[in-house]
């Protein structure tokens, strides 16, 4: 299995990565701002989940083929990105209801499923995420111990745990500035345009950066 030294440095290596704000952390931020603490925290769960299918995929080889494949490399990148402008476009036109929202319960159980299958979606289309699983993960891996795609795994668990807490953190300073906004119908709504903004500039961003050849 893992040494302790390895696990140690990947998880050092992972937090240094993690803290600093980037498309996962971007994309909970906006939704903190559009929809509040709870939308921002099962988006969170969401990104993890698709963030550790991700591992599985690295740890079963599939990561190894996206890293030398430019053509697949650019149509995940490019459908993740599309998928946060189309997130974000929604938000922006519907910035209006955001008040609505917080009374109808049963619209926000049906919208924390679906909140849920949309950061799932964005999580396991990070190209990003995929080529620093792909590119990392196997320098840690001590293959003389053999069991190499559970250590693979193990690593993937204590990446996401780290992601977990920190986005976890993110989102809920976002939401706690959002509730002042709530408290007027204009303010809200202009909260829930500047969101679904952030979430289509992360949406271009991702589109734009990343490998070139």
């Amino acid at each position: 299995m893992v040494s302790t030294d390895r696990l140690l440095a990947f998880a050092a290596m992972s937090l240094l990565l993690i803290v600093v704000p980037g498309p996962s952390v971007l994309f909970v931020v906006g939704r903190a701002l559009a929809q509040g603490r709870r939308a921002a925290l099962t988006t969170v769960v969401g990104n993890t989940l698709g963030a550790y299918v991700l591992v599985v995929a690295v740890a079963l080889g599939v990561g190894s083929v996206v890293e030398r494949s430019v053509v697949v490399f650019t149509a995940l990148k490019l459908a993740g990105a599309a998928y946060l402008v189309y997130l974000g476009v929604r938000a922006i036109r519907r910035r209006g209801s955001l008040s609505a929202a917080f009374a109808d319960e049963d619209g926000e159980r049906h919208s924390g499923l679906r909140t849920l299958a949309e950061g799932f979606a964005v999580g396991v289309a990070n190209p990003k995420t995929i080529v620093f699983f792909a590119a990392v993960l196997p320098q840690f891996v001590d293959r003389g111990q053999g069991h190499v795609v559970l250590q693979m795994l193990l690593l993937g668990v204590v990446f996401n745990a780290i992601a977990l807490a920190s986005d976890s953190v993110w989102g809920l300073v976002a939401a706690t500035a959002r509730g002042w906004f709530a408290r007027s119908p204009r303010r809200l709504s202009m909260v829930g345009g500047a969101g679904g903004l952030a979430m289509i500039g992360l949406g271009v961003t991702v589109a734009t950066t990343g490998r070139k050849d």
